[in-house]
């Protein structure tokens, strides 16, 4: 593997207008157009510096309450204040791990992790477990 593509989420039928609202206008994140084959399927792409997030209508849907994308952000502290002005619930991490994050949830209740930038994340701290053999 050589890097990450995109990132697959899951929202109800009809949900467009709330993901618009929450990955387009809260987020910073910029739609793109789904290629014509996928566009009858529902859903919405967004896309921003390293980032790309694929929404996709599932008929059975039920939240990511665990599993989450992390997205590095410049600025945690002014983006967890936009999403709290918007009503969106901003759960900070305790830093027991020594990086500055938060937790929220998009309009359908799928887990975000948001991490600051600065702090280098975790792939910046992460070295691979030596082969053993």
């Amino acid at each position: 593997m050589i890097g990450l593509d995109h990132v697959q989420l899951a929202m109800p039928q009809g949900g467009e207008p709330q993901a618009r609202e929450f990955y387009g206008r809260l987020l910073g994140l910029s739609e793109v157009e789904k290629p014509a084959p996928l566009a009858d399927r529902g859903g919405c792409w967004f896309i921003g510096p390293a980032v790309h997030i694929h929404l996709g209508v599932e008929t059975d849907f039920r939240p990511a309450l665990k599993a989450h994308p992390a997205f590095l952000v410049t600025d945690l502290s002014a983006l967890s204040d936009r999403l709290s002005d918007a009503g969106v619930r901003v759960t900070r991490d305790d830093g027991a791990l020594g990086v500055n994050r938060c937790y929220v949830a998009d309009p359908f209740g799928n887990r975000i992790e948001l991490v600051a930038a600065e702090d280098g994340g975790f792939t910046e701290r992460q070295r691979p477990i030596a082969d053993v053999g």
